[in-house]
């Protein structure tokens, strides 16, 4: 009895002790009470978790699984959450980085609106049955987030490609504020946010520099003679070209062509962010032609026909397709002449027919010289056409490998008719009412850069509206209020409705934009479903933009897309109340109009 005493007591005392810490830790430790985790082995275990905070020049993610986050998975990614819980979600993003963190309306609303992972890792950390707004609110002020992370992602970055790019001791975008300052700088200059987390990949230094910096680096291209279009399109798809001084191969490269005759421009409607190129490469590509004795005519013509050639994979097709036929056993001068003689074997299409065709050829078991002689003799038709896989060929002419092999020998053209894909383009079964009208409406789509026949024209066909020669007149019109014709093909690629508006429409929206609100026509580029709102919402917001702007109640030139693409209750929020008078002007604006989009 006595000795059950003794331990009975000693225990109350340890729970007494263990008590009197737990107090003391929670009254004068700095330090916040996360939550209760009970092991599933011993329930009378229970486990606290207390969090640290400091200096915000330590790099901390708050409860949010950094390694969950960067993964791009999170406890609700296979969750359905309705668009009413990520819409206040998004409010309370954007609430807590403009008005808690001070960073600016535009940036705050651009992260909040493009970061859907990292919504759905906050969402995954409350109760979404009960107030989201309130709930968040609550989370952000015990749980500082780590604001990279949305950052990057809202600048179309993959959450799994963050984890090497996050700073390794900050959480506070205002902590770094070259970043800030290099990334407004961008913006400024009309480089759109989506495209700026590829730069941020490819060249992340850029992002350091001193003020001015940048804006002097993107100055010094414009002064070669281009564009700014074509300066954006360059740097947001090889901003390789931002470190260092001007890129000297470069440079050498727009002098060659413009003694080619292509414009400096030229280079600009074709780069994309898809590839990376090699200015010294295209450069040994020019003084290659130029060494088989292609006159600066045929070059010009070369490259204007088939752009790829030069810019996709910065003329190694051409070496490529060079040495494949050098191997074969054909002679230097052989070639030099084959190619003299067809230049469409250049094309991006051809040439991949060409390599296709060798590749065939030897999987079958064709003897070196038989294959020379047959691409000699008809590479024309090569060119033009595209091989099945062998295996098919097999199974469709009912022979082996050895079988087909002796065909091929003995009559080869009809071989390879019979190799030859007999596809049936769907676009053949597209509905047809008016046969011309579709095939003015496809030789559009062809200038306009489209491949025929392809899926991509497929789809083209079925969003525009309209004739031909209607697509093409809405065209102009947007080249002739002053945007090179390279960048409205860029823009009509990427929102088709503009063209599926009236010439009238068009042109009154431009006025509109020019010459009352006072944007340049540049801003288009960026946000080409301007075009597409109708009168009555324009007029309005942009009523009742100007009259804060007059107030000084508003920030000059805000993009777009903010004034515009926002709903009518979060436009009403942040550009309505914020004024004492705005409710009445907004009323009186707003009483004979409707805001719906065409």
């Amino acid at each position: 009895m006595l000795i059950s005493r003794i331990h009975k007591r000693v225990s109350n005392f340890s729970a007494m002790i263990s008590q009197l810490s737990l107090n003391h830790l929670l009254h004068f430790s700095p330090v916040v009470y996360e939550r209760a985790t009970i092991t599933q082995k011993n329930p009378s275990f229970i486990s606290l978790t207390f969090q640290f905070f400091s200096s915000s020049r330590i790099s901390y993610n708050g409860s949010l699984s950094e390694s969950a986050y960067c993964s791009g998975s999170s406890p609700m990614a296979t969750i359905r959450v309705s668009r009413i819980v990520k819409t206040e979600a998004q409010e309370a993003l954007f609430e807590y980085l403009h008005f808690t963190r001070n960073l600016g309306f535009t940036d705050a609303e651009h992260i909040s609106k493009n970061s859907p992972t990292f919504i759905q890792s906050l969402l995954s950390e409350i109760d979404t049955d009960k107030d989201v707004s309130r709930s968040l609110t609550r989370f952000f002020r015990y749980h500082p987030i780590n604001e990279f992370e949305p950052f990057l992602e809202s600048l179309g970055l993959c959450p799994s490609e963050l984890r090497l790019l996050l700073p390794k001791h900050l959480m506070y975008l205002n902590d770094d504020p070259s970043l800030l300052e290099n990334y407004h700088v961008l913006c400024d200059y009309g480089i759109p946010r989506i495209k700026i987390g590829s730069m941020y990949k490819k060249a992340k230094e850029i992002f350091g520099y001193e003020s001015g910096v940048m804006y002097l680096k993107l100055r010094a291209y414009e002064n070669l003679g281009l564009k700014r279009h074509t300066v954006i399109k360059l740097v947001s798809s090889c901003p390789l070209l931002l470190i260092g001084n001007v890129d000297s191969d470069f440079v050498e490269v727009l002098k060659k062509l413009k003694r080619l005759g292509i414009e400096h421009d030229w280079i600009g409607g074709y780069v994309t962010g898809y590839t990376t190129y090699s200015w010294k490469r295209m450069i040994d590509t020019m003084e290659f032609l130029e060494k088989l004795n292609y006159s600066e005519e045929q070059m010009c013509s070369l490259f204007k026909t088939n752009p790829q050639l030069l810019l996709e994979g910065s003329g190694k097709r051409i070496f490529a397709l060079f040495g494949r036929l050098l191997k074969l056993g054909l002679k230097m001068d052989d070639v030099c002449i084959m190619f003299k003689q067809n230049s469409k074997i250049f094309s991006w299409k051809c040439s991949k027919n060409i390599l296709q065709a060798v590749d065939f050829l030897l999987e079958i078991g064709m003897p070196i010289n038989d294959i020379a002689e047959i691409v000699t003799k008809h590479m024309e038709f090569i060119g033009l056409s595209t091989l099945k896989g062998p295996r098919t060929v097999y199974k469709e002419l009912k022979v082996g490998r050895v079988g087909l092999c002796q065909l091929m020998k003995e009559d080869p053209l009809r071989v390879l008719i019979l190799a030859t894909k007999l596809e049936i383009k769907r676009s053949e079964h597209v509905p047809c009412p008016n046969p011309s009208s579709h095939l003015e409406k496809a030789s559009f789509l062809v200038n306009l850069g489209y491949v025929e026949n392809s899926d991509e024209m497929t789809k083209a066909l079925k969003k525009f509206r309209g004739r031909g020669d209607q697509l093409q007149e809405r065209f102009d019109c947007l080249v002739q209020a002053g945007l090179d014709c390279n960048v409205v093909a860029e823009i009509i690629k990427r929102a088709p409705m503009v063209l599926n508006q009236s010439k009238d429409h068009i042109e009154k929206k431009i006025d509109r934009l020019q010459n009352s609100l006072g944007y340049p026509l540049e801003s288009l580029i960026a946000f080409p479903s301007y075009l597409c709102y109708n009168m009555e919402r324009i007029d309005l917001r942009f009523s009742m933009y100007v009259w804060l702007r007059e107030r000084g109640a508003a920030k000059p030139m805000l993009k777009l897309s903010t004034l515009l693409s926002c709903s009518d209750s979060r436009f009403e929020k942040y550009f309505v109340d914020i004024h004492p008078e705005g409710p009445s002007v907004w009323e009186s604006l707003k009483a004979p109009t409707a805001s719906t989009l065409e």
